[in-house]
Order: C-alpha cells, then structure tokens, then sequence
C-alpha cells in the first residue's frame, strides 16, 4: 500500500510537472515570505516610528521626521555619499583585477595551473572574515609592515593606515573573489569559435575583448558587481577596524543607534538607504542580465 501511494504520487507529478515543482519550493518559499519579507516589511513600518525623548520608548504612528533628519543633516548625508561612492570603487576595482585573472584561468591555464589559481581564489574566503581585516589592518598601520617596508628601501611612509584609502584596499581584497567566480563562469561559457571566428576576420588582442569577450561576458561581470558593491554598502566592520575619523558608513550610524543610543525608528530608516540603492542597482543589473549569470 505504502508503495502504491508513493508510485501514485510520484506519476501525479510526472503529469503535472508545475504541481510537483509548486509542491517543492511551497516550503522554502513560505521560510522566505515568513523571515525575510516580513523582517523587510517591520524594518520599512518601524522607520516612521518615533522615540519618547524623556522614556525613550517607541512611539507607533507614521511620522517623516526620521527622514527629515537624514535629509536636512549635512554630517549624515556626508556618510551616505561616502558609502555609496567607495562601494562604486571597490566595484569598479575588483571588476579590473578580476578579469586577468578570469581570463588567465579559464582560457591559458592548464587543467593543473587552473586549479592552483581556484585554490587561491577559494582559499581567502575558508579564512575567518576578522582575520583577514586584522591582517590587513597590520600591513596598513602607521607602524605596520608597509610602511616598515618602505623605509627599508628609504622610502618615506605612506599616510594610508586608518583612512577612506585603507578601506578601500580592504575591501577590494575582501570582495574580489565574488567578483572572479561569476566573471570565470561567463568567460568559461564563450564558445571558442567565436575566438576562433574573430580571429579569422582579422580581429586581434583588445578588439576581440572589446567586441566578442566584454559583451558576452557582461552579464557575469555585473552578477560580481552585485556582491561587490551589496557586501560593501552594508559592511559596519572593516570600517570600524580599518578606517578611521570620518570613515563611517550608513551600517556604523545603524548600530550605534541601535546598540547605543536605542533610537531603532531612526537606524531603520537609516537602513532604508542602501535597501533603495540595492533595488535599483539590481534592476540595472537585470536589464543587462546580471541573473543568468548567477
């Protein structure tokens, strides 16, 4: 009997193959409604909030003074420019790092050189995340191993350490191999006859890049620059290790108004920015069809 109803259920979903898929992701699919969405939703509802300045308590209503506040200060405007600007960096420079070396190990390397150069790309990312950031923050310090190294070579120090400079290294090196792995994956899938055709109709070196390899590969470019730039928007640690006076981000003024100040209405809709950045970055990422790539 027990096996006539799993035959039975196994030949309903042979026929009706949007059931069987339906039946499949009901269960994930009411995980990510229930705990994501509904967390986004409290998020965007507790940002029109408002706090009892004598008992700090959380007044429910609707109120625009939360967003008022971010608008009309110059100090917190300063930080969201700051974020969004040194995330579009990092984009920008993990994007640039990342396609020799995508390219090297999808079309020059060998099978055993290929998969040295996947093992340093994967190897960082098996690391602890604060170890990597302490690292870097050693190599960066006024008296850490760069500045030890130009002096050796009687060199003056580079003023780097504790800076908008030093984030920026840091999280380009963090990033970087979320920008390599999708950015392989659509290299990997240029047919080489289309190299081989370009080549035949006289096209050599940046032109076949330029007009073959850049368009085809885009898609998996832009799928990197999605985690390039979302890692980078909502980071609050690296600047607080690494950076130093004005190097806060929109995810340092979140949790001091949090953990701090208990003002949760304001650091909600504080967060509210990159959540908007975020929608219309993936938007533009759809358009050039960043999710194929995925």
């Amino acid at each position: 009997m027990k096996r006539t109803w799993r035959a039975a259920l196994s030949a309903f979903g042979w026929r009706h193959e949007g059931a069987a898929n339906a039946a499949l992701l009901g269960l994930p699919a009411v995980w990510f409604l229930a705990l994501y969405l509904a967390a986004i939703g409290a998020l965007l509802v507790t940002a029109f909030w408002t706090v009892d300045d004598l008992s700090g308590n959380l007044i429910p209503g609707f109120s625009f003074s939360n967003f008022q506040q971010l608008l009309g200060d110059p100090i917190y405007r300063t930080i969201a420019v700051r974020t969004i600007f040194i995330a579009a960096a990092v984009t920008v420079t993990d994007a640039v790092l990342a396609w020799p070396f995508a390219y090297a190990m999808v079309r020059l390397a060998g099978p055993k050189l290929r998969a040295v150069l996947m093992a340093l790309v994967l190897v960082p990312l098996w690391s602890s995340y604060l170890a990597r950031v302490y690292a870097w923050r050693l190599i960066l310090a006024h008296d850490g191993v760069l500045n030890w190294a130009l002096n050796a070579l009687g060199l003056p120090d580079m003023q780097i350490g504790y800076s908008n400079w030093a984030m920026w290294i840091v999280f380009s090196y963090l990033w970087l191999p979320f920008m390599i792995l999708p950015l392989a994956a659509a290299v990997e899938r240029i047919p080489p006859s289309l190299l081989e055709a370009s080549a035949d109709l006289g096209e050599r070196g940046m032109a076949t890049f330029r007009r073959v390899i850049l368009p085809m590969a885009l898609p998996g470019m832009v799928a990197g620059a999605i985690f390039t730039f979302s890692l980078t928007l909502g980071d609050f640690v690296t600047p607080m290790l690494v950076g130093g006076k004005g190097s806060d981000f929109i995810g340092n003024v979140v949790y001091a108004n949090v953990g701090v100040t208990n003002n949760i209405p304001f650091a909600a809709a504080y967060a509210v920015l990159p959540l908007g950045v975020m929608a219309v970055f993936l938007l533009l990422a759809r358009k050039l069809g960043a999710f194929d790539a995925l």
